[in-house]
C-alpha cells in the first residue's frame, strides 16, 4: 500500500493505495504551525480511525506548494512511519512534456493533475482545478502540455470581498436559484458563483477554439467543480481524487529510479 499526500496552500489531501484502489482519503488544512511530531501523530490517528493499519505502507509520495510546510511533514513522516518519502519535483518521469518557456515554474499540483487527466482519459484534454486558485491546463493527444490559465480562486474572490466592503457579510459559496436577486446574500452569491461560471464557460470556449479542438474533453477537479457544474452541462468528467490518483501514477513511473 501506498500513501499519497498533495499538500496545496489552503488544504491538504491524502489517500491510501491498495494498489490502484483507492481505500481511504483525508482531507486536512494546511498549517505551517505543525510540527513534526503533530505531523506524524495525526497521520496515526488517521488510520487507527479508519481500521488501518500504518505499518503496512510500503512507500510514501509528496506534492507540496507550499515549501515551508515541507520540513515538519517529511521529518514526520520519517520518524513516524519509517519510510523515506518520494517528492515530486522536477526531473520526475512524468509522461508530460512541458512545452513551455521554463518547465521548472510549472507547480507540482498541476503536473500531478495532468499525469492523470492523460493516463486515466486521454487527450486532448482540459484540466481545471478549482483550487484555492482555478487552473485551467490542457495537455494534447501526445501528452503535450500546450497551455496553462490561472485565474483567483472562488473562495479567495469572496474572502476579499468580504474583507474589502465593510458591509458585507461572509456568504456560503453556492448557487442562487436566479440572477435576479433581491437581498445581500443572495447578490453576493450570484456574483460570485454564476461570475465563475461564466469564466469557466468563456475560457474553455477560447481554448477549444485557438487551439482548433472543439471535441476536447474537459475534466474538472476541486470541491467547488460541483457548485460550479451542478446540472453537469459543463464538464465531461468530475473526479475529486483526480490528485491522488496522479501521485500513485507517478510512484508507478518512478518506483525504479529512486
Amino acid at each position: 500500500m501506498i500513501l499519497v499526500i498533495d499538500v496545496s496552500n489552503t488544504n491538504s489531501t491524502l489517500g491510501v493505495f491498495d494498489g490502484d484502489k483507492l481505500v481511504a482519503n483525508w482531507r486536512l488544512s494546511t498549517l505551517s504551525s505543525r510540527t513534526s511530531d503533530e505531523t506524524g501523530m495525526l497521520l496515526r490517528m488517521l488510520f487507527v480511525h479508519s481500521g488501518m493499519d500504518i505499518s503496512e505502507i510500503d512507500a510514501v509520495v509528496v506534492s507540496s506548494v507550499v515549501p515551508n510546510v515541507m520540513y515538519s511533514l517529511l521529518s514526520g513522516i520519517r520518524k513516524y512511519l519509517q519510510r523515506e518519502p518520494m517528492v515530486v519535483r522536477a526531473g520526475m518521469k512524468t509522461g508530460i512534456n512541458l512545452r513551455m518557456e521554463n518547465p521548472k515554474e510549472m507547480g507540482t499540483d498541476r503536473i500531478v493533475n495532468l499525469v492523470a487527466a492523460y493516463e486515466l482519459y486521454g487527450g486532448p484534454a482540459i484540466v481545471v482545478d478549482y483550487s484555492t486558485a482555478t487552473t485551467f491546463d490542457v495537455v494534447s493527444e501526445k501528452g503535450e502540455f500546450l497551455t496553462g490559465i490561472t485565474a483567483p480562486g472562488v473562495q479567495i474572490c469572496a474572502d476579499a470581498l468580504t474583507r474589502r466592503a465593510a458591509q458585507l457579510p461572509k456568504i456560503e459559496i453556492k448557487r442562487p436559484e436566479t440572477l435576479i436577486t433581491k437581498n445581500t446574500v443572495d447578490s453576493i452569491q450570484a456574483g460570485l458563483v454564476l461570475g465563475h461560471i461564466g469564466e469557466t464557460i468563456y475560457i474553455i470556449q477560447q481554448i477549444k477554439e485557438k487551439l482548433d479542438l472543439p471535441n476536447m474533453k474537459v475534466i474538472a477537479t476541486g470541491g467547488l467543480a460541483k457548485v460550479i457544474d451542478e446540472n453537469e452541462e459543463i464538464f465531461d468528467v468530475y473526479d475529486p481524487v483526480l490528485a491522488l490518483q496522479g501521485l500513485r501514477l507517478l510512484y508507478e513511473k518512478n518506483r525504479n529510479r529512486r
